[in-house]
């Protein structure tokens, strides 16, 4: 095979004992071209069998198998045969092409292969993933990864990128004995120039959340019609560190309840105007879930305790009860199917970047839960604002994150993905959690309705700084 040139940043690929080799990245990063010549390379040298999956492939068209031969036919590769589904090299070493969504058998019949590629692996779904890695098991075999991450909660980020998110932001690759994983952008790509006109103009035209998952290989935590951008909640982590307020004021702990199954139960722990920590339970029924939220809440000395009593959790009142018993813990039952609070206080929209007229909430809101959405967005909103434009508003009207929550990522996912529903009335409606998962397929916002529900004060017992214990029905909420 004739001499090839690939990116510096992606030698170590050549060299690694790594079993699992992942690379990731945006538009024009060159990763695909240079696997399939290092692919190319080992299964001709090697006389090694290649398998090139994929999780979506309705036809060979949507495979590599385009990219494999107009390389060979480029190096003018001899003793090489290939079809529509195949490529054969006569001393031996071949490439098949597979589609796992609609043959679960594909996967698992691919024990033969020393070498298996999975381009677009953002795609992959959790099952795929589980049949895929103990199948790949030759002596000395690989399985190579390359793709652009969609949004950190899908099985592929959470198995090859979020654990090892601090070295790629800092390094930009990772490595031990099982991984290499290599973080390649358009900025590593020496022959990237004939794109640089496309970048600059999505650069200037784009959102930076959309340009940086397209040229950056960023997360797109983002989906159509979302209330909150993604820019928005980056600026939030440790906005109370960026500009110089500390948490204080009230602590209120939300929990959002599941029974058994797949949704797990979430809870946020907001202390004043910072969000210090987010967490999820996937395991035990509604009762245990509620045990462990309330004693969440007294191990950290929470003013107030929130749950969402829509559904399952209208049968927890006398837990809490009693689990707050002889404890200065205020609590709440928020349904946010009931009507809004403070029904006839205006909501000034204008204020917030939301055009239209200032309504009450009573004709702005379809329910509780808009109302508490649309107050945790304008507290995102404020806060890019603070933090990006330079712009002054007071710390209480504001929302910061934590860097050090265990769930950011997850956490970041959930509240960048939650929709607007279009309202023929003209209300402001958030798309339900069933619409969410039956229409979008996405996952249950669990954290993100605990986020929304952490802004629900009760009237506590104890005595507190923080202006929002008193809301007259004369302000905007």
């Amino acid at each position: 095979m004739p001499d090839f040139e690939i990116p510096e940043k992606l030698h170590p690929v050549m060299a690694t004992d790594a079993r699992l080799v992942v690379i990731i990245g945006g538009r024009s990063s060159a990763k695909s071209e240079t696997m399939a010549r290092i692919l190319l390379l080992k299964a001709q040298t090697e006389r090694a069998d290649v398998l090139c999956g994929r999780e979506y492939q309705n036809a060979i068209e949507d495979s590599v198998h385009k990219l494999l031969t107009g390389l060979l036919e480029d190096m003018g590769v001899k003793g090489v045969e290939y079809t529509d589904h195949k490529i054969d090299f006569a001393g031996g070493g071949s490439f098949r092409f597979k589609g796992f969504s609609r043959n679960s058998s594909a996967v698992k019949s691919a024990q033969g292969f020393k070498y298996s590629w999975i381009e677009e692996a953002q795609d992959l779904s959790e099952k795929s993933l589980d049949d895929l890695l103990p199948t790949i098991r030759a002596n000395d075999s690989k399985l190579f990864f390359t793709a652009n991450p969609q949004a950190s909660a899908d099985p592929f980020s959470k198995r090859f990128i979020v654990p090892f998110q601090k070295e790629l932001a800092r390094d930009g690759f990772y490595q031990d004995d099982m991984h290499l994983i290599i973080m390649m952008n358009w900025r590593d790509n020496p022959w990237h120039g004939e794109l640089e006109g496309q970048r600059l103009w999505d650069k200037e035209n784009f959102s930076r959340a959309k340009y940086d998952h397209i040229w950056e290989g960023a997360f797109n935590d983002s989906v159509n019609d979302a209330i909150i951008k993604a820019e928005w909640f980056d600026a939030a982590i440790d906005a109370h560190v960026k500009l110089g307020f500390k948490p204080q004021g009230i602590k209120i702990v939300a929990h959002d309840p599941s029974d058994l199954g797949a949704d797990a139960k979430g809870l946020v722990y907001r202390h004043g105007s910072v969000i210090m920590d987010v967490c999820e339970k996937s395991d035990g029924d509604v009762n245990d879930g509620c045990d462990w939220a309330t004693d969440y809440a007294i191990k950290v000395g929470a003013d107030a305790f929130v749950w969402d009593g829509d559904g399952l959790g209208v049968s927890l009142k006398r837990q809490v009860a009693e689990a707050f018993q002889g404890k200065k813990i205020d609590y709440n039952m928020f349904k946010g199917s009931e009507g809004t609070r403070l029904p006839n206080a205006m909501y000034q929209a204008d204020v917030h970047g939301v055009q239209g007229k200032s309504r009450s909430n009573k004709d702005t809101f379809r329910n509780k839960r808009a109302q508490y959405y649309i107050k945790l967005r304008d507290r995102f909103y404020s806060t890019y604002l603070a933090i990006e434009k330079g712009q002054y508003i007071n710390p209480d009207e504001l929302i910061s994150i934590s860097s050090d929550i265990s769930t950011l990522q997850q956490f970041r996912s959930e509240i960048c993905r939650v929709p607007l529903k279009q309202n023929s009335n003209g209300y402001i409606q958030i798309m339900s959690k069933v619409d969410m998962k039956t229409k979008m397929k996405l996952a249950s916002p669990n954290l993100s309705d605990s986020a929304m529900m952490v802004l629900d004060v009760p009237i506590v017992n104890k005595v507190i700084e923080h202006s929002e214990i008193f809301i007259p029905d004369t302000v905007r909420i």
